[in-house]
């Protein structure tokens, strides 16, 4: 069987990490998106303020992170994806704090990923598109900040992973970075093959997919073996909720608002080998504390039935 992961966030606690580790373990969790995002968030960045965790040097961010190294190591969990923090430029921002992403935040994030032996580290597009006139030139952008960690990826085997967006106009949620699956497939082969090396993959978040009316299984398979990591979870179609898979339904019928049944057939169709990781960690926050290891628990069982339902012929 393939793992089965889930975010890290409000489940790991930086003063006894192994505590949180060993809570996944017993839901049924060989897997963890180590949460990395949650050092400096996206909330603060649009805000254009930061604080001061990724100003400790590298050595200082490993030591920081060894107890968690050691907690999810002795609880048998594989940290097999992270997140780098977001976005890594702000449109009208001062020139200062982009700086400090792309020079200090990338970087250091990369080393965080190596020193915890983790295979894959997602990261965001620059949402840009509205700025410059054009998807293509939105592109250009992001590949230049993928340009400037990519020998870092290639020298440590990490694989850079691009993750499909949703954006806002006038109060409407429209697509963003990386939503057509044809073109982030070209983009993927054009990099890797700039550095003879598989520098670059794909994420798929279900949620985001949802929103924008993704295709999944015509998705999945365009993009086919690039597919590296998964982003599980679900919404109404409106919202960006980060909610259970099936807790979401279009009718009193309870037509599932997102199409599952479309991202099974798609994983399958790509004979997805790799971990079915949930993107959940909102829910946790809905349930009373002494529900949450269940909560887990049903989490890590969907995860089970997802899997048992990709090996079906």
């Amino acid at each position: 069987m393939i793992g089965i992961g889930v975010q890290t966030k409000n489940v790991i606690n930086d003063n006894c990490p192994g505590e949180g580790f060993d809570m996944l373990s017993r839901a049924g969790f060989s897997c963890a998106d180590f949460s990395l995002n949650g050092y400096l968030t996206n909330t603060s960045l649009y805000q254009s303020k930061r604080n001061d965790f990724f100003d400790r040097s590298v050595p200082e961010l490993e030591r920081f992170f060894a107890p968690h190294k050691r907690g999810a190591g002795a609880a048998g969990i594989t940290i097999h994806q992270m997140h780098m923090p977001y976005p890594v430029y702000v449109p009208g921002a001062d020139s200062k704090i982009n700086e400090y992403l792309w020079r200090q935040v990338a970087p250091k994030s990369m080393a965080v990923c190596a020193f915890l032996e983790c295979p894959y580290i997602v990261i965001h597009g620059f949402k840009l598109a509205r700025f410059l006139g054009s998807e293509e030139l939105e592109w250009q952008e992001t590949a230049k900040f993928i340009d400037s960690i990519a020998p870092l990826a290639k020298e440590m085997g990490i694989t850079i992973c691009m993750e499909n967006l949703y954006d806002s106009v006038g109060g409407h949620l429209v697509e963003g970075p990386c939503c057509h699956a044809k073109r982030a497939a070209e983009r993927m082969d054009a990099i890797n093959e700039k550095y003879k090396a598989e520098v670059l993959g794909f994420c798929f978040d279900t949620g985001h997919a949802n929103l924008v009316g993704i295709d999944f299984e015509t998705f999945l398979a365009t993009v086919g073996s690039r597919l590296k990591v998964l982003h599980i979870h679900d919404n109404d179609g409106i919202s960006d909720l980060h909610q259970i898979p099936f807790t979401f339904t279009k009718t009193r019928e309870n037509r599932p608002s997102t199409d599952w049944n479309g991202f099974i057939r798609g994983l399958k169709k790509i004979r997805f080998d790799k971990v079915l990781n949930f993107e959940t960690a909102p829910v946790l926050t809905a349930f009373p504390k002494p529900m949450q290891q269940e909560v887990l628990g049903f989490i890590a069982n969907i995860g089970r039935y997802f899997w048992e339902e990709i090996q079906k012929a």
